[in-house]
Parts: C-alpha cells; sequence; structure tokens
C-alpha cells in the first residue's frame, strides 16, 4: 500500500476565521470525538506492546520514548508523570525529545532531521536487550525517531512506534507500529490536534497498564504516590484510614513515617503480626 500522509490533508472545514468561536469549539469537538474509537481500534497492538513491555521491565528493562516537536514533549510528559504518581525512579521510563530539554519549550532548528541523533543519544543511556524504544511520529516522517528505531531494532531492542499515517517509515522500523488514523486535523497539518490527543492516550494507557501489572497499584489506589504535596499526603492518609479503619490523624502519623501508603499498611500489617 502506498504511503498515504493523511494528517497534511486538507481540514473537512474551511473558512475558520469566519466561524463564531461557539461554531469553532463544536467543531472541533466533533473532531476530536473520532480520536477515541481510533484509538480503540488499535487495541490489539497496544496491548501487544504494553505486555513484552511488562516482560522486560520486570528483568529491570526501560522503556524510551523518542519524538520530536509535540510528539517528544508528549512522551516526556508522560514520563516525567511515571515517578510521582507510581513512585518508580526516573531512570525507568525516559522521554528523548530531538533538540534537547531546550526543544520542551522552544523549537530547534534542524534538530528532527537528523537520523543519527536519536540513536547516539540512546546509546548514551547504554541501552540493551531488555528496554523498549517508542517512536512518537504524527507523521511517521520524522528522521530522528525512524534512524533510532532502525538502530535499535538492529541491536535486538524492541521496538514500538505511534503515528497517525498508516504504512509510514517509522511504522517500517517497528516491531510492533501502532497506527492510529484520525483524519485530517481541524486546521491544515496542525498534528498537535487530534494526533497529538491520540498519542496521549495511548501513552497513558501503555505506562498505566504497565505499571498496574508491576504492582504499582492496589485496587484502584495509587499507593506508591510520592507525597510532594498537601493534596497527595491527604489523599494517602484517607487511603489508610479508609482501609485500616482507623482515624485520620494515626493514618497520617503511619504515612509521613513510612513514606507511602504500600509501606505504610505493610508496616501496619507486619506490627499486627507480631
Amino acid at each position: 500500500m502506498a504511503f498515504r500522509k493523511i494528517t497534511e490533508e486538507s481540514s473537512l472545514y474551511d473558512d475558520l476565521e469566519k466561524k463564531t468561536v461557539r461554531e469553532l469549539l463544536e467543531c472541533m469537538n466533533e473532531e476530536d470525538s473520532k480520536v477515541a474509537v481510533a484509538v480503540r481500534e488499535a487495541i490489539p497492538r497496544i496491548e501487544e506492546l504494553a505486555e513484552r513491555i511488562v516482560a522486560r521491565m520486570c528483568e529491570g528493562g526501560r522503556i524510551f520514548y523518542i519524538g520530536a516537536g509535540t510528539s517528544g514533549r508528549l512522551g516526556v510528559l508522560d514520563a516525567s508523570e511515571i515517578p510521582p504518581t507510581f513512585g518508580m525512579p526516573p531512570t525507568r521510563i525516559i522521554g528523548l525529545i530531538a533538540g534537547g530539554d531546550k526543544a520542551l519549550r522552544s523549537p530547534v532548528e534542524k534538530a528532527e532531521d537528523d537520523p543519527e541523533r536519536g540513536w547516539q543519544e540512546l546509546a548514551g543511556y547504554h541501552i540493551n536487550d531488555k528496554d523498549t524504544v517508542i517512536g512518537i511520529a504524527a507523521s511517521g516522517t520524522t528522521p530522528y525517531v525512524t534512524g533510532a528505531l532502525r538502530e535499535a531494532r538492529a541491536h535486538g531492542i524492541l521496538t514500538g512506534c505511534i503515528t497517525s499515517n498508516p504504512d509510514s517509515p517509522v511504522a517500517a522500523e517497528a516491531d510492533i507500529p501502532i497506527e492510529i488514523t484520525v483524519g485530517p486535523e481541524f486546521v491544515t497539518g496542525s498534528s498537535r490536534m487530534k494526533s497529538g490527543t491520540a498519542q496521549k492516550m495511548i501513552l497513558n494507557m501503555i505506562s498505566t497498564s504497565v505499571m498496574i501489572k508491576m504492582g504499582r497499584v492496589e485496587g484502584n489506589r495509587m499507593v506508591n504516590m510520592q507525597l510532594t504535596s498537601k493534596k497527595l499526603i491527604d489523599r494517602g492518609t484517607r487511603m489508610i484510614a479508609g482501609k485500616l479503619g482507623i482515624d485520620y490523624e494515626h493514618a497520617k502519623s503511619l504515612l509521613m513515617l513510612h513514606g507511602s501508603v504500600k509501606n505504610a499498611l505493610e508496616a501496619y500489617a507486619s506490627e499486627g503480626r507480631r
């Protein structure tokens, strides 16, 4: 099948500047409603990738997200949320963006056009065959991503990708390509919109399901979350109080003593067995 760059096709809407704000919002919402449907169709591939990641991470492996522009920023965002949410070290899921940290806020000219740079950055982390590289590229053509996936695969490393254009160069370099057909963007070519939303949803699905299967959630609770704010301390305290049937202050003292809900519950259970 010939490679069709859907993300560059003309919007289904025109004369946007003539629409009222209400009309613009309703049209964008209509387009956004297509995203969850497209993601649902990709669940078998997402499942395959997540299950293979779990097996590798249980052996000490890591996830590397790699992308440019919006795609790179979303990868860095998902990686940065894993430690506070699940209490995992920041070295287990790592986001790389073309142009480095500067590119998180400002474009770095031609950074995404270097097909060798991505692999060079991955090699700096001593990447190995227990790790997984997930390339994120709405267009499916980003050289920074394509080159990194190609080299990773050549070194026996599991590769996946998230792209909005089927049969793309990026997908060709991935063991497990996740291809999301969300259609043309509301503003022609602006893949920060539907494509970006789809990428965020899929990253959430991958990282959250992996963390759950690795025991970082119990029941439906974030028992390993970091206590970085009053809100999270309160949430953790209420978890402990509800689970153990003790008063709020007692629960809070246990939480602050042991540093996490999980540790507090285990310590309480251990004390009860003595």
